[in-house]
Order: C-alpha cells, then sequence, then structure tokens
C-alpha cells in the first residue's frame, strides 16, 4: 500500500503555529516562551540547535496534528523521546521538534512475558516496570537511555549476548505515517513496515507505542573489573577467546577508562588510564560463582573487582551518575568480524593515547543469540559481525573539544582497515549517504524501497537517513 505526502519545507519564514496549538492536547514551546531554552536541551550538550517550536505530545492523536501540521506547511521535522542522539538528531533548526517524551505509558503483561511501553520512556523505566515480575528485555546501558531512539536503531546492550538485540524481542508497533495515517506493524500486519524499523530508524515514521517480549531477568552476576592500562593487551587477547566460546548466558564488554579521582575507586589508581570489563550474567548461585571463579583465576588480580550479584536494573544505572547529561561528545563507531593481532595492537595505542577525563571506547559483543537472527530477517544487517566498537570523546569543557574528537577520529581511522565497513547507526555522528548506506549494507536498497513506500518524499529526514529509491 502506498502512502502519499507532499514534498515542500518552508523553514526560513515566519510560521503560524497556532492552528496547531489548537488541535493539540500537548504544549507547543515557542521561542518566545520562558522555557525555551531549557526544552530545546539535548543530551549531547555540543549540539546547540534553535527549531521554530517544539510540540509537547500528550498521546497518538497529538503525534498526528503534529506530523499532519508540519506537512502542510512545508516545515522541517525531528523527533525527540529520550535526546540521546549523538548528532542531536532529534533537533532541528527552524523547524518542528515532535516530542514524544510524553508518551510514557507501560503495562506489563506477566503471564504473556511482554511489555508494551510508550516511546517517551527511558530504559530504568522500563526496566523499573518489568524487573517487579522478574523479567526483562535486552537494551542498552545506562538507563537514561530513550526506548524510541535505541529499539529503531538495532538496541546492543548487556544482554544481546544472551536474548538479542531490542529489534530481535520487538513484537509489535503503532506508527504514525507522514500521511498522518496511524497503522500497526507485525510480522502479521504490515509486514514490510515492520521489517524497516527493526533497525531502520526513525526513517519511516514516528513509533507511539512498542511491545517488546520479556525473559525470565532478576538478580544477574555483573559490575565491572577494572585493571591499569599496561595490562590493556593481556585482558583483550583474552577477552577476545573467552567471548567467542563463552555460554550465550555470559556477556560483558570491554572499556577504556579514565578513573575517576573519588571513593570509592583506589587512590592510587585515581586519573589514571584503565581497561575494564562490565560483565552481565544471567547465570545463578554456583553456575555464576564457578564460571567467576575460573575468570578470576586466569586473570591479573583487578586493582577493582565489584562483579557480584545484583539487580538488573542496578547493573542497568550503575554508570549513570558518571555520563550526567549537558557533556560535550564525539563518536565514531565500527563494527568488526575478528580482532587480529595487529588490530589489538592498534588499541592499545588508542588506549594509552586516550585523553584523561571522560573519553573512553567500548567494545560490545554482538555474538551468541543476536548472531543466530538471518542478517535479511531485519533492517540491521551485519548479523556475522562479532565487536560493535565506539570511540567516545567525551569531555566537560568545551575547550577541549577538538582534542577528543581528534582522539576518536584517529582511533578510528586507525581500526577500520580491520571492520565490516559498516557502522551501528545509534552510535554515529552526521557522517553523510555512504556511510549510512554501508552501515546497511545489502539490506540497504530493500530499505529504499519502503522508504518510498512509506515516505516517498523524505518528509522524516533527521535520521541517518534512507533516502527514498
Amino acid at each position: 500500500m502506498a502512502y502519499t505526502t507532499h514534498n515542500t519545507t518552508r523553514t526560513e519564514q515566519a510560521i503560524d503555529f497556532a492552528p496547531l496549538m489548537m488541535s493539540m492536547r500537548g504544549r507547543v514551546i515557542l521561542p518566545a516562551d520562558p522555557d525555551f531554552d531549557e526544552a530545546r536541551k539535548i543530551y549531547n550538550g555540543m549540539i546547540d540547535r534553535h527549531p521554530a517550536a517544539i510540540a509537547m505530545c500528550e498521546d497518538a492523536a497529538d503525534v498526528i496534528a503534529a506530523v499532519n501540521f508540519a506537512r502542510d506547511a512545508g516545515v522541517l521535522v525531528s523527533v525527540r523521546s529520550g535526546g540521546h542522539s549523538a548528532p542531536g538528531l532529534c533537533l532541528c533548526d527552524g523547524g518542528l521538534v515532535i516530542d514524544v517524551s510524553h508518551l510514557d505509558g507501560i503495562r506489563v503483561d506477566p503471564d504473556a512475558r511482554t511489555v508494551r511501553v510508550g516511546p517517551g520512556c527511558t530504559l530504568g523505566d522500563m526496566d523499573h516496570a518489568t524487573h517487579v515480575f522478574g523479567l526483562a528485555t535486552p537494551s542498552g546501558i545506562f538507563s537514561s537511555t530513550g526506548v524510541g531512539g535505541i529499539s529503531l536503531g538495532g538496541g546492543t546492550g548487556y544482554l544481546t549476548r544472551t536474548f538479542g538485540l531490542a529489534i530481535d524481542n520487538l513484537l509489535e508497533a503503532d506508527v504514525v505515517l507522514a500521511n498522518g495515517a496511524f497503522v500497526t506493524c507485525s510480522k502479521d500486519r504490515n509486514q514490510d513496515l515492520f521489517w524497516a524499523i527493526r533497525g531502520g530508524g526513525g526513517n519511516f515514521g514516528i513509533v507511539t507505542s512498542f511491545v517488546f517480549r520479556l525473559h525470565p531477568v532478576d538478580m544477574v552476576y555483573g559490575g565491572p573489573m577494572i585493571w591499569p592500562m599496561e595490562d590493556s593487551t593481556q585482558i583483550l587477547r583474552w577477552f577476545k577467546n573467552f567471548i567467542a566460546e563463552a555460554p550465550d548466558e555470559v556477556s560483558g564488554f570491554l572499556a577504556y577508562m579514565t578513573i575517576p579521582p573519588a571513593e570509592p575507586f583506589p587512590p592510587e589508581m585515581f586519573g589514571r588510564r584503565a581497561v575494564a570489563i562490565i560483565w552481565c550474567s544471567i547465570l545463578q548461585g554456583e553456575d555464576a560463582a564457578g564460571v567467576f571463579a575460573e575468570i578470576r583465576n586466569v586473570l591479573p588480580t583487578p586493582v577493582v573487582d565489584w562483579a557480584q550479584p545484583m539487580p538488573y536494573p542496578a547493573l542497568q544505572s550503575m554508570f549513570d551518575p558518571m555520563m550526567p547529561p549537558g557533556l560535550q561528545w564525539y563518536w565514531k563507531t565500527e563494527l568488526f568480524e575478528d580482532l587480529p593481532d595487529d588490530a589489538i595492537a592498534k588499541e592499545t595505542e588508542f588506549g594509552n593515547a586516550m585523553p584523561i577525563g571522560l573519553t573512553s571506547m567500548h567494545l560490545y559483543p554482538i555474538n551468541g543469540a543476536a548472531s543466530r537472527v538471518p542478517s535479511d530477517a531485519t533492517a540491521w544487517p551485519f548479523r556475522n559481525a562479532t565487536w560493535n566498537e565506539v570511540m567516545v570523546g567525551v569531555t566537560d569543557n568545551p575547550n577541549e573539544v577538538e582534542t577528543v574528537k581528534r582522539w576518536a577520529r584517529d582511533f578510528w581511522d586507525g581500526m577500520h582497515p580491520y571492520s565490516t565497513g559498516g557502522s551501528y547507526v545509534n552510535m554515529m555522528m552526521q557522517e553523510g549517504d555512504e556511510k549510512v548506506r554501508a552501515s546497511y549494507g545489502k539490506n540497504y536498497e530493500r530499505l529504499a524501497q519502503i522508504k518510498r513506500t512509506y515516505d516517498p518524499d523524505n518528509f522524516f529526514r533527521m535520521n541517518q537517513n534512507i533516502k527514498p529509491a
């Protein structure tokens, strides 16, 4: 079924938002309003965009009204849920931000093991609602991340090896299309749209409700083990080999970091570069104790060892205080099938050159359950990849932005020859059409055809954009 729209954009002229205000239950925030500057802030403090208005949607009807208004008025649109978009694609200059952060309802069905969740919920909101039933769905490592953005781009996290990506557990979604139509997609309804939104980002419409499969996850054995950076080559080589053979129930990610100069970290490590593995295993009791006793026996003694049984939401929110909103962020990311010794040497080189402070590197394993999904089953194409790596230049000092950017770019340049050529779209900056195409690989042409069906005029283009075929 084809859905038609009209291809016009008007951002340079004054826009009369009165008709939108009258058609919405939620508030429309304008630049003259005293809270406008606060309302336009997002997680990445590096982004400073000035929309013409922010539509604070209260329900799906408001979303439909905002889409119809923007389309008919020829106004550029961006969509914001959690506001964690690294390149700030949830904000636009001179256009309308359709903000769905108030669509934050949650309903858990513990018998069916499903959760219906609004796009404005954070992962912490969802974890809180599902944890009381001893259930969880895989996604993310920060509880402040919005469900909407991370889910549409793929959704890697602590439970990826165990239960797959977020999109592998998506069962249904309600979507407002560019022509204002409201549709539901699933494996039985609008199957092409359902295929596309599982990894294709916000290219095809605005999701107003997700339904995810839940899994039995209550207590996990998780948390960080941290070593001095001098041990990084040994730790990375071991982790590479371990994760290739580890059972799906055991996961974690490797990180380069600077030890914060504060308790409870050991004073002798304050301000030093370090390598860490942040574990997450759903194994319980003696099974978990046995696996981690063996790990501790073969690795150097860590300077910090906080791996222990804990509630899953405690692990998901553990690092939130270290990364508050408003920091300056710059991301580079790549996917790898393998990390040969030469690549590990590069990792060590740039780990030792990492700017002291908040800058980091994360290496997420995406094998296990995620790798057993066929590459054409969802829009996410790189099911053969073992690693998703992100080099994150972060600082609270605007004067250091160029330094952290340069480190991330140089790091990426050094690692790119070993990569699949594609990247995880949720961790990309604005890097152009060629990089977007590479990140969808052989699935790109099918995505472009589906884009033509549901958004032929590219109304939804403030994203990692897939142009209509």
